[in-house]
């Protein structure tokens, strides 16, 4: 394997090989994951993020394969990040986006990486917003990442995106589930796709309204659009991208990107800082003073909390 640098500058230049090892150091947290993103980190913050989520059966594939076409059609480099379930056998990823995007799959300026959740809850990788810099400093112009399709809990991928894209099909009882689940609050872009199908318009109104009762916006907010679309057919994925533009200008023209990507930066920077907490601490459970704490506390001579303050306390000194 080649060294890190080098990795680096291959990447920038849009080698896909040199990307996917990139991405495979962030998926097996490698010793040179470090190195690789501290390489990374001056040719990042450039690229625009897009996240798709909703409900299994809406096409989010099949709209983000319709949006990379729109997106090479105006000379874009576009990277795409789907997200697939795990394996509960092999913990790897079924790849079904991929199968669906096999339009692009020659296409040098189109970069797909199917990534398997592990585990992880609410639509995404643990280790999507890694991969995502890697996608960035890859020289990507857009960045699309599809979420699992699991349902109600995918609110993560707005955490995640510059823009977020809520998908709905008439038929399907998504505007009721969408009012349940909240998912209207994160959504920047609605789009009812399938609209050739009976139902499209009174889906459209339904979630207007919804969004109606939801109204709190100052005047200057960003009200999101509603956009009807036949993904397969490539129907209304222009206007997509239009809406997409436009709520694109709107976050820089009021300063709302940088505090989208600063927020997200401070999550990435906690989830990373937890994460070797959590590694040390898996280090202590062979260590006598975890099993010392947790007997005091079988027998009642200590209570949990008061066992965790001991514990944090020994990792706080031992790192002085």
């Amino acid at each position: 394997m080649a060294d890190v640098a080098t990795l680096v500058e291959q990447a920038r230049t849009g080698h896909p090989r040199a990307v996917a090892r990139l991405i495979s150091l962030v998926e097996n947290a490698a010793p040179q994951l470090r190195e690789a993103m501290a390489a990374l980190a001056p040719h990042t913050g450039h690229a625009y993020t897009v996240g798709l989520t909703g409900s299994p059966g809406v096409g989010k594939s099949t709209s983000t394969n319709a949006l990379v076409s729109a997106y090479r059609r105006r000379g874009k480099r576009v990277g795409v990040l789907a997200v697939d379930p795990s394996s509960p056998f092999s913990g790897g990823a079924l790849l079904g986006d991929r199968v669906r995007m096999q339009d692009h799959a020659t296409d040098p300026e189109v970069f797909i990486r199917s990534m398997a959740t592990r585990g992880h809850l609410g639509g995404l990788s643990w280790s999507a917003p890694q991969a995502l810099r890697v996608l960035d400093g890859a020289g990507c112009d857009v960045i699309l990442v599809e979420t699992v399709g699991v349902g109600q809990s995918e609110v993560e991928v707005a955490a995640q995106a510059d823009t977020t894209v809520v998908l709905l099909a008439p038929g399907m009882g998504d505007g009721i589930q969408a009012a349940k689940a909240g998912i209207l609050e994160i959504g920047d872009v609605f789009v009812v796709n399938k609209a050739d199908r009976d139902g499209a318009d009174a889906t459209a109104r339904e979630l207007n309204h919804m969004l109606g009762l939801g109204e709190g916006r100052r005047p200057g907010d960003w009200r999101p659009p509603i956009v009807k679309t036949v993904a397969a057919r490539g129907e209304g994925v222009d206007e997509v991208v239009e809406a997409l533009e436009k709520h694109r200008a709107w976050l820089s023209g009021t300063g709302e990107l940088a505090v989208r990507r600063t927020r997200r930066a401070a999550q990435e920077i906690e989830a990373i800082a937890l994460a070797a907490l959590r590694s040390r601490i898996g280090d202590l459970r062979g260590d006598r003073h975890l099993l010392g704490l947790a007997e005091r506390v079988a027998a009642g001579d200590l209570d949990p909390y008061g066992a965790a303050d001991h514990l944090v306390a020994g990792l706080t000194e031992s790192t002085r």
